[in-house]
């Protein structure tokens, strides 16, 4: 499976962000999708993930109702979108798949054996 990230760039703060995920390769339905990124310095986490064949979405905690995933099975595409973006949302954002996954584990990239090569977004005035 491909996965290739766009939407990333320069926002100013209280902007917008979405961000996609084109899946080619394999069926798209059978795939739990993640996002995840990782800031100057620190760490990647992992932000949201949807598990299609359940239909069910994950956050991590500190960031719901900050970012919403969402897909689109006719373009096996998916999403990241959030409001209202401060400086510490400058990150490399990445969406990874796993085939075999555990739904509750799908926040942790050691979940995850397939990933895109990430897009930028750099939030400044």
């Amino acid at each position: 499976v491909q996965l290739v990230e766009s939407g990333g760039g320069l926002v100013q703060p209280g902007g917008s962000l979405r961000l996609s995920c084109a899946v080619s390769g394999d069926s798209f339905d059978t795939y739990a999708l993640g996002w995840f990124r990782q800031p100057p310095g620190k760490e990647r986490e992992g932000i949201a993930s949807i598990v299609q064949t359940r239909g069910r979405t994950y956050y991590r905690d500190s960031e719901k109702g900050r970012f919403i995933t969402s897909s689109d099975r006719a373009k096996n595409t998916v999403y990241l979108q959030r409001n209202s973006l401060k400086h510490d949302d400058t990150a490399d954002y990445r969406c990874p798949a796993a085939k075999e996954y555990s739904d509750d584990d799908t926040l942790k990239h050691v979940e995850y054996d397939h990933w895109g090569q990430g897009t930028q977004v750099t939030v400044s005035s």
